[in-house]
Parts: C-alpha cells; structure tokens; sequence
C-alpha cells in the first residue's frame, strides 16, 4: 500500500483530516497555495477541490511527458 507524509503535503489544519475530507478541500488545502493561488485556479481551470486539481487533463498530460522523459534516459 502506498503512503504520503501529509504533513510535508497538507497544510497543518488538514493533516489530520480523512482522504475524502481532503480530496473535498479548497486547493488552498494543499502546503503553499494561497487562497489568492486558489482563486486564480478555480478562474483559469474551474478548479475548486484538491481533487479537481488532480483531475485535471493538463497536469495529468504534462506528468506523462515527464515520465516519458524520466524512462527515455
């Protein structure tokens, strides 16, 4: 089974908080996005939760090309 440290990941109000509480979280949720931060993504991207940002095609196609990069080598 996989595992994360949330508290390197998760600002501290939500470290302790259930998988689905923290998936249902304001990208704000998330150690170093500002509120503001979240504002701009939610008004670029419709992203309002950390899942939505998961979720989201641009990452997940930029996190493939990286991968891609990383096995090329």
């Amino acid at each position: 089974m996989a595992s994360i440290d949330l508290d390197g990941v998760l600002d501290k109000a939500w470290a302790d908080k259930p998988l689905p509480e923290v998936l249902a979280a304001p990208v704000s949720a998330l150690k170093g996005v500002s509120d503001r931060q979240g504002e701009l993504l939610r008004e670029a991207f419709g992203i309002k939760t950390v899942a939505d940002l998961a979720d989201l095609k641009f990452a997940r196609w930029a996190q493939a090309l990286a991968t891609l990069r990383a096995t090329a080598k």
